[in-house]
């Protein structure tokens, strides 16, 4: 049975979850002083906990956590000369006034600056996890396999370029959104892989990410491409169970399709439909209506492979890449015969475009072995274990082997 301590801990952590992202972005648009902000926020959430349990969790936790988080940085500010005139310069209003921009949340501005193409990607990331998702510096940290101090250096580094070149805390203008909203999509998927390829048994990193496609969702209502990216998200995420068997790689083909997550299909299936009835496909739309030809499939044998070998093509036309056209290689051997597939491949091993990418004879081998031909996919399979990441997948490559 859970006390009203327990209700309150599970409010706070509730609110921990929603809404420190807008309360960091609150006071950096309001102090500029990004250090100060999280410092701040962190005190509003400390006193939740002891005044939450006394006086009730306010009916708009949100609103409560900003007002005490903008209290405690007024405080700190009138502390010193410095501070009291910042303070004066800002003219910090005493009452709300309408937003900036047409969008009802500060976190928008926040997103668009932790991922400015002024800032190295990797800071981007970083930055975009401590202050929008108020994931600690060793939690960052320890996802990323960083020693705690560098990762704290590279926050440092990242704040500190921010205030340095300038950079605006701000939307951007209509006209560089598409390159800047694309920077935006870009980390939050590389966060969501970090964690799916490395098998988070907290599913943090997913988790997170999938969050905030869904707070990037509701501030860009009108653009399609967020939306597919938590589509995108959605339709892997369904599948994440069966990915694995006792630490060994479960080929899509082979997965148990009874235990994926049929309410996140039928989620991500809508949220691309949504998508694509704004008519402006994008790379994140096409590549979560590969997922959902996948997810959709009653059995393996079902999968509609010449539709998902067009769709490979339409991705390698917006976003041209070998590992693109690797995977349609794929399709086309699944839809037309492993011969055509084949040549596919032999083509992008023969450009060197795929030097040392496990996956490139990983893929040859699976499919010199589908045409018969043993001795040949014994070499691609051994020269894919030497190359191969992840323990899971060399222990597949390891049983394949064996098998031949």
């Amino acid at each position: 049975m859970t006390g009203p301590d327990d209700r309150v801990r599970a409010a706070a952590d509730a609110a921990y979850r929603d809404e420190w992202g807008q309360v960091v972005a609150t006071l950096i648009g309001m102090t500029g002083d990004w250090d100060l902000a999280e410092d701040c926020a962190q005190d509003a959430f400390t006193a939740a906990l002891t005044t939450w349990p006394r006086d009730g969790v306010p009916r708009r936790p949100g609103a409560w956590l900003t007002a005490a988080a903008r209290n405690r940085a007024i405080d700190r500010l009138r502390r010193d000369a410095a501070g009291a005139a910042k303070l004066r310069r800002l003219a910090v209003p005493d009452r709300d006034e309408p937003p900036e921009e047409d969008i009802p949340d500060e976190r928008l501005r926040l997103i668009f600056t932790c991922c400015h193409p002024a800032l190295p990607f990797p800071a981007r990331v970083a930055l975009t996890l401590r202050t929008l998702a108020g994931l600690s510096t060793a939690e960052i940290a320890r996802a990323f396999l960083t020693a705690e101090p560098a990762m704290a250096q590279r926050l440092v580094r990242a704040k500190r370029k921010i205030q340095e070149a300038g950079i605006p805390y701000r939307v951007p203008p209509a006209e560089l959104l598409p390159s800047r909203l694309a920077a935006v999509l870009a980390v939050l998927y590389l966060v969501f892989n970090q964690g799916y390829d490395e098998e988070d048994p907290d599913r943090a990193l997913t988790a997170e990410a999938i969050r905030l496609a869904r707070v990037l969702v509701r501030l860009m209502p009108a653009e399609p491409e967020p939306r597919g990216l938590l589509a995108l998200m959605l339709l892997h995420e369904a599948r994440r169970a069966t990915r694995t068997e006792g630490g060994v790689l479960v080929t899509l083909e082979n997965q148990d399709r009874s235990r994926w997550d049929r309410a996140l299909i039928a989620e991500g299936v809508a949220a691309l439909d949504r998508a694509l009835a704004a008519r402006s496909a994008g790379p994140y739309q096409v590549q979560a209506a590969i997922a959902a030809c996948h997810a959709t499939a009653p059995d393996a044998a079902s999968t509609d492979w010449p539709q998902i070998a067009i769709l490979y093509a339409e991705l390698g036309r917006l976003a041209p890449s070998p590992v693109v056209d690797l995977n349609r290689a794929v399709a086309v051997a699944m839809a037309d015969g492993v011969p055509a597939g084949l040549a596919l491949v032999d083509e992008i091993a023969a450009s060197g475009r795929l030097a040392g990418y496990h996956l490139l004879p990983a893929t040859r081998a699976d499919l010199l072995r589908r045409d018969g031909r043993a001795a040949e996919a014994k070499a691609a399979y051994e020269e894919a274990l030497k190359l191969a990441p992840t323990e899971a997948e060399r222990r597949y490559l390891a049983g394949r082997l064996r098998e031949l």
